[in-house]
């Protein structure tokens, strides 16, 4: 009897042994990489058939993830974006709906609607806020565009490590940091960037991390290192795209910092176990609004006497740049590597938006979202995996303010698309399938057709509570076309609620 016991002691023991625990069952929450560019437009990348621009390191990220062609940011410039991602809010719905603080032009047709605060609200839940709850240190670097004082940074956003860039230079930039910093200065600040980034990698190498890295390339000043500058000089120009040299460089550069990243994962032997998106926060830029040189002065002198001392970028075949609700300011390059989950170099069609973002990366790190915020996003997660994806969804744009453009709202609906410009209520509306650079106005062919996409748009706008632009009591149409000062431009220094002048 004593050997039995002994033996069904032993017994249990090497059961024990060899059965995995609850914990070992469940699967390892992924580390999230989101990485950002600035103004770069769905045309910028030879991995969307760009000529001339070389990123050898994103051919190589679209090789292993899924690529979308039917991507969009939910607002044609940065801060209504960038809210978008954090929140998976249209940023109508926030009252975010231009950049901090805005355009201004005092004597136009109509009056814009203020953003409703020059900052993103401390009560709007981010990503990095709903991640927390999941196990994740959280880590962001560059841009934020979101809050100009540190009240409304990223460290109190759900960032547990936060570097901000506030300033428009890419060489000596120490000063417009927050924290400030030290690097050389003849450090070029997407290598910067990307230092602080792989520093938060391998900090938290042993835990669930997400990384949001918030490059500031391509937007003007255009800017590079001359050497990089003249390899582009020197290479002949694609057909039918402006080939700027600068603009090429910082391409370059963006792309360096995603093989930066790809290489340290490899080293880490975090491959395998991170999520890598990339994304651009609004479409490219052609030529400044204000039509002043878009080259940092010292760096003019490459383009004497040239019209690339105005033009950055082009975004055919779409129609106009950022600032615009045409595809060209709207459509964005979006690449998703998912190991294990997403087909290595497949491409999706569906329509999806920056709004998308926030709820996608919650189900990709099993957490939950939100209970207190309404998301407006839809998760992304079944078309990354291969299932089937609504293609009659409705996506929606509200930019109500002067820019490139005038002041407009948008609904895409399957290969439908109704433009509504708010100065004299005209409809466009075009067949993307047919007409993906929007050239043939069908709003009165298909008079249905726009009717039902304008009710639509009519019922978003509402559903959101869209600020609406106004008559304006002081019009001048000799001085129609002036820019001036926004009258919140303090409000966003100092952080204060704005007000309506």
């Amino acid at each position: 009897m004593k050997n039995i016991i002994v033996s069904i002691l032993v017994l249990n023991i090497l059961i024990s042994c060899n059965t995995p625990s609850k914990q070992s069952f469940k699967e390892k929450s992924p580390n999230i990489i989101f990485i950002l560019a600035d103004d770069l437009g769905w045309a910028d990348l030879p991995v969307y058939g760009n000529e001339f621009n070389e990123a050898p390191n994103l051919d190589k990220l679209a090789q292993q993830a899924m690529r979308f062609t039917n991507a969009y940011a939910a607002n044609p410039v940065c801060s209504p974006s960038r809210a978008s991602i954090q929140t998976g809010l249209y940023p109508a719905r926030i009252g975010i709906n231009d950049f901090l603080p805005g355009h201004w032009r005092p004597h136009e047709k109509l009056m814009v609607p203020m953003n409703k605060t020059q900052y993103l609200p401390l009560d709007y839940e981010t990503i990095g806020e709903a991640l927390k709850p999941s196990g994740y240190a959280t880590g962001y670097f560059g841009k934020w565009h979101l809050g100009h004082t540190e009240k409304h940074h990223p460290k109190n956003q759900g960032y547990d490590e936060s570097l901000v860039h506030q300033g428009g230079r890419f060489f000596n930039f120490n000063e417009q940091m927050h924290p400030t910093t030290d690097f050389p200065d003849g450090k070029i600040l997407s290598e910067a960037l990307t230092d602080k980034s792989i520093d938060f990698i391998e900090n938290n190498k042993d835990q669930p991390f997400f990384l949001f890295l918030a490059h500031f390339d391509v937007h003007v000043q255009l800017d590079a290192h001359s050497e990089q500058i003249e390899k582009f000089i020197k290479k002949p120009k694609a057909d039918g795209y402006p080939s700027n040299a600068i603009y090429a460089a910082m391409v370059e550069n963006i792309d360096k910092s995603v093989g930066r990243i790809m290489n340290k994962l490899e080293y880490l032997n975090l491959a395998d176990d991170t999520i890598i998106i990339f994304f651009s926060d609004n479409g490219g830029l052609v030529s400044r609004f204000d039509e002043i040189p878009l080259i940092a002065k010292n760096k003019l002198h490459y383009y004497e006497g040239d019209s690339l001392q105005y033009i950055a970028s082009s975004n055919q075949p779409l129609r106009a740049e950022k600032g615009t609700v045409y595809e060209g300011g709207i459509k964005e390059p979006l690449l998703i590597k998912w190991p294990k989950k997403v087909t290595k170099g497949s491409q999706s069609d569906a329509i999806v938006s920056s709004i998308d973002l926030f709820p996608t990366i919650i189900e990709m790190a099993t957490g939950e979202t939100p209970k207190n915020q309404t998301v407006d996003g839809v998760s992304m997660v079944p078309t990354l995996k291969g299932l089937n994806h609504n293609n009659e969804r409705a996506v929606f744009w509200h930019y109500p303010v002067y820019h490139h453009s005038v002041p407009a709202s948008a609904i895409r609906k399957g290969d439908w698309k109704l433009i509504q410009f708010l100065d004299d209520d005209r409809l466009e509306l075009y067949n993307l399938i047919n007409d993906i650079g929007e050239s043939h106005n069908l709003a009165y062919e298909e008079s249905e057709k726009a009717e039902e996409l304008l009710q639509l748009l009519n019922n978003w706008r509402e559903k959101v509570d869209a600020a609406m632009p106004i008559q304006n009591p002081h019009f001048d149409k000799e001085k129609r076309k002036e820019w001036g000062r926004h009258p919140n431009f303090e409000d966003m220094v100092t952080g204060t609620s704005t007000t309506q002048p």
